[in-house]
C-alpha cells in the first residue's frame, strides 16, 4: 500500500523493488546511488542495498505539541491536571486491585504512574524507582539457578492463592479450604 507523501518523508521507494520514484538512484544525495555503484542506478542488485534509516517517532512530537497547547491557556491547564490525577488514579486502583490476582496489576499500576508522569514531577521520579528496581529484580532472577527460581516462583503462587482465599473468605463469606475439607472428610 503506497503511503501519501509528507513534509518531512523522503519522496523515494528505496526499500521497494521498483527502486526509486526519483529516478536518480541517489545520486541527488551525494555521489553513489543506494547500491553503492553509481548514481545513475546502472549497477542495480549488484552491490549492497543500505536499509532506510529508522523514522522518529512522530506520533511523541505531536502529544507533546498538543499538550503544550493545552497547558498553553489556563483553563486547558487545570483540566489537563485533573483529567491526568483522575484518569491516572483510576489505573493504579484497578492495577492495585488486580495485584493479588493473576494478570496485569503490575502492569496497570506502572502504566497509571506513567499517566501521571505526563503532568506531575514526583509521578516520573516514582517511575523511574520502579523500572529501575522492577529491571534489577529480573536481572537478578535471572541470573539464579533453577532451584532458587522455583522456590521463588512457589512463594509466589503460595502468596497468590493467600489473597485469594483471604478475599474469597472475608468479602464473598466463602471458605474454599473449609469446603475442600468438608468434600474430602466426606469422600
Amino acid at each position: 500500500m503506497e503511503q501519501p507523501e509528507r513534509a518531512g518523508r523522503p519522496a523515494s521507494d528505496a526499500g521497494r523493488p521498483g527502486g526509486d520514484r526519483t529516478g536518480g538512484g541517489g545520486a541527488g544525495r551525494g555521489g553513489a546511488g543506494r547500491d553503492g555503484v553509481g548514481g545513475d542506478g546502472a549497477g542495480r542488485g549488484v552491490g549492497t542495498a543500505v536499509q532506510d534509516p529508522p523514522r522518529d517517532p512522530r506520533w511523541r512530537e505531536r502529544i507533546s505539541m498538543t499538550l503544550d497547547l493545552i497547558r498553553a491557556n489556563p483553563t486547558g491547564r487545570i483540566a489537563l491536571k485533573i483529567f491526568i490525577a483522575i484518569a491516572g488514579a483510576l489505573v493504579v486502583t484497578i492495577g492495585i486491585a488486580l495485584i493479588p490476582l493473576p494478570g496485569p496489576g503490575w502492569l496497570l499500576v506502572i502504566a497509571g504512574l506513567g499517566i501521571w508522569a505526563v503532568e506531575y514531577h514526583w509521578a516520573r521520579r516514582l517511575l523511574g524507582f520502579t523500572r529501575r528496581h522492577v529491571h534489577g529484580w529480573t536481572r537478578w532472577v535471572t541470573r539464579q539457578s533453577l532451584l532458587v527460581r522455583i522456590v521463588l516462583g512457589s512463594v509466589g503462587l503460595v502468596f497468590v492463592a493467600t489473597v485469594v482465599w483471604l478475599s474469597l473468605k472475608y468479602s464473598l463469606g466463602i471458605d474454599v479450604v473449609a469446603k475442600v475439607m468438608q468434600y474430602l472428610a466426606t469422600h
